[in-house]
């Protein structure tokens, strides 16, 4: 029988039949990058259920509304509060890069893909 992956284990992840569904490339970036952490063995998923579950239980960001983008934002808040407790990552480090990337956005033009060097940094 085959070995049922850790994402199965969450009933609000939003999917189809094909997998996972996202409606903007950082959510599936941040659902990325958090298999590829504890793949790498920087969390066991226990950890991470924890961390999801406490995201979950503060309930949806108030400006948001739609339900994937609610799910991926806590997601997100998630991933960053554990690789900041684990020590993969600074919190000063995380707002740094979140600046950057920003700025990057902010510099792009339309249609364009968004690339950190355009956040003005070397």
């Amino acid at each position: 029988m085959a070995e049922t992956l850790p994402i199965d284990r969450f009933p609000e992840l939003p999917r189809d039949d094909q997998g996972p569904v996202f409606s903007e490339p950082w959510q599936a970036e941040a659902f990325a990058m958090t298999i590829q952490l504890h793949e790498a063995g920087h969390f066991e998923w226990s950890e991470w259920v924890d961390y999801i579950s406490t995201e979950i239980a503060n309930g949806a960001p108030l400006d948001e509304d739609d339900p994937n983008a609610i799910y991926y934002r806590q997601w997100l808040s998630a991933l960053e509060r554990l690789v900041a407790d684990k020590g993969l990552s600074s919190p000063p480090e995380l707002v740094h890069r979140k600046d950057a990337w920003r700025r990057a956005y902010e510099n792009t033009p339309h249609g364009e893909p968004v690339e950190l060097a355009r956040a003005g940094l070397t």
